[in-house]
């Protein structure tokens, strides 16, 4: 059968690669044919080379407040169902290109949010959230869950091989890398694995150096560095070092002096404009410099969310490099959480 009928094979490729990818999961229904090429990797690679993609920045937002009605008919507001009154969480899509904003649907396991301090990275087109603790009883968990873009659905992957917290990750060579954190005991962790999406299976890494809890995994080349972090005896000590993973030997290197000691480096890392160096996304300017995230949104344009103290309005920024001027962006109500 045709790709397209009345169409050259290499033309109905070409067709297929210039769909944006929101309406990927329409289209995955027309036939068989065209679900099985949108999900492939094939296919991902192919319009990645094209020119045909473009970078989504995903954040683990509060969910907004929602209004109660109470026995008289008016309304008030409560926070989403959370322990103790604690707001929960969702992941939020911007699109740089189209300026738009939306919300991911739940992971079914957690229909009220997601769970609290849990990872979330991508692959080959994909989010990947794994770990953190259950949002109802705050326990650690082990659980990994995939969202694929072209059938707007999650579903379950393997479990991680232990429940740690506050870990290092990061994807290098199509894989996801994990390091660090500490387990369901608070201990920090110097443990390290990787996770191959296609094969739905972990694998275990040479160990750190170090403890490393409270870490940040970055991607510098064909390295992946977990930065900082602090030993269990050593709480909320920043260390300055960074330790990087090298494809080639299977081994770990440790860099003094990459990081600001004493600074918590948890989403707020980048690479320099020397391709080699870490820097501070905090340091940009004192409207980011509380609770900084920053997501690289390619052609060294960057996503900058942050507030000047704990409890100010939090602002989103697109800043081009790490040193450039902070330009604010319009953000809908509903997506403005921190």
């Amino acid at each position: 059968m045709e790709l397209i009928p009345g169409l050259p094979e290499d033309i109905g490729l070409e067709c297929l690669t210039r769909l944006n990818h929101r309406i990927h999961g329409v289209a995955s229904q027309v036939c068989q044919r065209w679900k099985n090429i949108l999900k492939s990797r094939e296919f991902y690679i192919h319009r990645k080379q094209a020119g045909k993609t473009h970078h989504l920045a995903c954040l683990i937002q509060s969910l907004p407040l929602i209004p109660a009605a109470n026995s008289e008919g008016g309304g008030g507001e409560v926070k989403q169902p959370g322990p103790g009154g604690a707001p929960s969480y969702g992941i939020t899509i911007y699109d740089s290109v189209s300026g738009e904003w939306e919300r991911l649907d739940p992971v079914p396991k957690y229909p009220d949010g997601i769970p609290l301090f849990s990872q979330l990275v991508s692959v080959e087109g994909k989010l990947v959230l794994m770990g953190g603790w259950n949002p109802t009883s705050w326990n650690p968990i082990t659980d990994l869950f995939i969202y694929d873009f072209t059938t707007q659905r999650w579903k379950q992957g393997k479990e991680l091989p232990s429940k740690r917290s506050f870990f290092a990750s990061a994807v290098l060579d199509g894989k996801i890398f994990i390091a660090g954190g500490h387990d369901e005991s608070k201990n920090a962790l110097k443990t390290a694995w990787t996770y191959d999406l296609r094969n739905d299976e972990w694998n275990e890494l040479a160990q750190l150096s170090e403890e490393r809890d409270e870490c940040e995994g970055i991607v510098i080349g064909n390295e992946f560095w977990v930065v900082s972090g602090y030993g269990t005896e050593h709480q909320g000590r920043f260390e300055a070092s960074a330790e990087c993973y090298q494809l080639g030997t299977g081994e770990w290197k440790r860099v003094e002096e990459a990081w600001t000691v004493g600074k918590c480096p948890r989403a707020c890392v980048g690479v320099g404009k020397d391709g080699k160096s870490l820097v501070n996304f905090s340091e940009l300017d004192s409207l980011v410099g509380v609770g900084t995230c920053a997501v690289e949104l390619g052609n060294r344009i960057n996503l900058v969310t942050g507030v000047t103290y704990l409890g100010a309005p939090q602002g989103f920024f697109l800043v081009e490099g790490q040193n450039g001027k902070l330009v604010k962006i319009d953000v809908p109500e509903e997506f403005s959480g921190f």
